[in-house]
């Protein structure tokens, strides 16, 4: 039997190689396991009822914005609502809570995504978080469309795209199979024309080199899944402390148990020990 102390959660880290296979590590306290060497094992992850925030450490009764406390929800930049919504950035405006944070993260180049997920969707993500943001959404392919100078031009440039397709996941499809595939660079070719307009106005905002079509190769990722659930249940610590089942694939940031499934990012910060046979 395999066992761990008990220790702070954190987002399970994706990786992927040079053949678009993705492998995955789950953060404990101080310990990565490597989860893909559990597939078709039973896994335990027990919840102490205990969450520290993963910024200041306080003891909180409730993780906010994915672990941490009210206080520090409330005055660090990323967890205010711009972070979600992107066109709604106030860095401009002199009102960033941290702006040397706002400088290091979002004042920085972005690029704007076609992905299937669950289908096609448009999305955002830092120059830095490329492919681990498509992998954290269980795309099985992506291709970059746009390279844009700051977060808040990639929030205004999806909202463009997003009155003609979908800019979220329906994550309980995403978990019962893999969406059909889909050409993306004819579907890039056909929604570019129809933000020409919305283009423009930014580039005159913005300045012309701002925002740049770009034309790259589609990324397509395989994810370590043996059976994907024919009906999804999900786990919550706070209502099930002790979660167990055989571990039948990983997505996202999902574990798919034979018992039902659990987002490990929503559970930041919360103190749970893993075992498996």
């Amino acid at each position: 039997m395999v066992s761990t102390e008990y220790g702070a959660l954190k987002k399970m880290i994706g990786q992927l190689d040079s053949e678009g296979n993705v492998s995955y590590q789950l953060p404990i306290g101080e310990e990565k396991i490597s989860m893909n060497d559990y597939l078709g094992k039973t896994i335990t992850l027990t919840y102490r009822g205990e969450i520290n925030c993963c910024h200041c450490g306080r003891k909180t009764k409730k993780s906010y914005s994915q672990g941490f406390c009210f206080p520090c929800m409330q005055r660090l930049a990323q967890c205010d609502m711009c972070i979600m919504k992107p066109e709604t950035c106030h860095f401009d405006k002199g009102t960033c809570r941290e702006p040397e944070w706002g400088i290091k993260n979002c004042m920085i180049p972005h690029y704007v995504y076609l992905a299937n997920t669950s289908g096609l969707k448009v999305g955002i993500t830092r120059h830095t978080q490329i492919p681990t943001r498509w992998i954290d959404q269980g795309a099985t392919q992506a291709l970059p469309i746009f390279k844009v100078s700051t977060r808040l031009q990639s929030g205004l440039v999806e909202i463009a795209l997003a009155e003609f397709i979908a800019d979220k996941t329906n994550w309980r499809a995403m978990l019962k199979g893999n969406a059909d595939p889909i050409n993306l660079n004819d579907k890039a070719n056909q929604l570019r024309p129809k933000i020409e307009k919305k283009l423009m106005e930014l580039g005159s905002r913005f300045g012309a080199e701002a925002i740049e079509p770009i034309e790259q190769e589609v990324v397509a990722l395989k994810f370590p899944v043996l059976q994907f659930p024919d009906k999804v249940t999900s786990f919550n610590f706070d209502k099930t402390p002790i979660v167990s089942g055989v571990l039948q694939g990983i997505k996202g940031q999902y574990l798919l148990l034979d018992t039902g499934v659990i987002n490990m990012r929503k559970f930041g910060a919360y103190q749970v020990s893993f075992t498996a046979d």
